[in-house]
């Protein structure tokens, strides 16, 4: 089974009465969910609120957002698919060792209880965070809990959604999935889109040495992946476009300020819902929008490739070959 099963924020405000937390503290990192779509708010299928609704979370130690829920599962640190694989078999009545069960950290009979009260839900909600999809398992593990509420939807109304940790990254996964069909983990090498999470997702690239130059547009790869990837993004010449110094800026050989967008420049962002939203600016800028950089570079770039072709065409040395035939100041024919 592909895909995953979801719903706006609005709908899980207005109609979910289970709301389950996989590996996520929205109480320090999204600190209005709670307040205004997954758990207090009044809704129009759920009057009463917080007391219309249960909240499940799953974690590997408490956070402050078990203070806020009514059933908190410890679970073993890097078993997150394996709890996710079991809960999947339970919901389809097949039998589960208790031995196995136990080294997830949980017992067998609270996961029946989560299974009954899943199937006992109107409308039910999963939220997941970086606790399950940065930890061992990673693309499995999101694989896991998406299918796992797809099944669902045999036995009620159920969603899977994941708690993005930066601005617009579902932006750029709803983008390049209408583009080629993939969310992330996409290689062009071969002149086509080829999806492969773990394989050519970024932060594995990184941490192999797979790659020799970097453009990085409004993230900061730098403060968040692991050692590995950041070292090697510290050896190869990197471009960062932001419109603030980044922990990233002083790794990278090239900085270019760009105006925020939304505040000083036009465009669209995705909420977590995946619905789109118009941004309008409100203050202009002297620096370029990220559209106007990227748009000027791919320009450069095919003017540069256009020149090399020339080059070629009369038997003379392009790119690499021109700059070390400088240095040697002798003559190297391109072959």
């Amino acid at each position: 089974m592909g895909g995953k099963s979801t719903a706006t924020l609005g709908e899980i405000k207005n109609r979910a009465d289970l709301i389950i937390f996989w590996g996520a503290n929205p109480a320090e990192c999204h600190p209005r969910h709670f307040t205004r779509y997954s758990l207090t708010p009044k809704g129009m299928y759920i009057p009463n609120g917080r007391k219309g609704r249960t909240m499940v979370l799953v974690d590997i130690r408490p956070t402050p957002s078990a203070r806020a829920a009514d059933i908190f599962l410890q679970i073993r640190p890097g078993k997150d698919f394996e709890a996710l694989t079991a809960l999947r078999a339970l919901i389809k009545g097949h039998r589960v060792s208790q031995k196995s069960v136990e080294e997830t950290g949980l017992s067998l009979e609270q996961l029946q209880d989560l299974v009954d009260r899943m199937k006992a839900a109107r409308f039910g909600a999963m939220f997941f965070g970086m606790g399950l999809t940065m930890t061992r398992g990673k693309h499995m593990n999101s694989s896991a809990i998406l299918t796992l509420g797809a099944e669902m939807n045999e036995f009620t109304h159920f969603v899977a959604m994941p708690l993005r940790g930066h601005g617009n990254v579902t932006g750029a996964d709803a983008v390049m999935g209408w583009l080629t069909g993939f969310p992330f983990g996409i290689d062009y090498s071969r002149g086509y889109p080829r999806y492969s999470p773990g394989e050519f997702t970024t932060v594995d690239v990184l941490t192999r040495g797979d790659v020799d130059a970097v453009l990085v547009l409004g993230a900061d790869p730098g403060a968040t992946m692991p050692g590995p990837a950041i070292e090697h993004l510290s050896k190869v010449p990197t471009i960062v476009l932001d419109p603030k110094v980044s922990h990233t800026s002083r790794l990278a050989r090239v900085h270019i300020t760009t105006a925020t967008t939304g505040i000083s420049a036009p465009g669209t962002v995705y909420r977590m819902d995946e619905v789109p939203l118009e941004l309008r600016p409100a203050l202009q800028s002297p620096y370029p929008t990220d559209e106007e950089v990227l748009r000027r570079l791919q320009g450069a770039v095919a003017a540069r490739l256009a020149q090399d072709s020339n080059r070629v065409a009369n038997g003379l040395p392009y790119g690499p070959m021109l700059r070390l035939a400088k240095a040697n100041r002798s003559e190297v024919t391109a072959v």
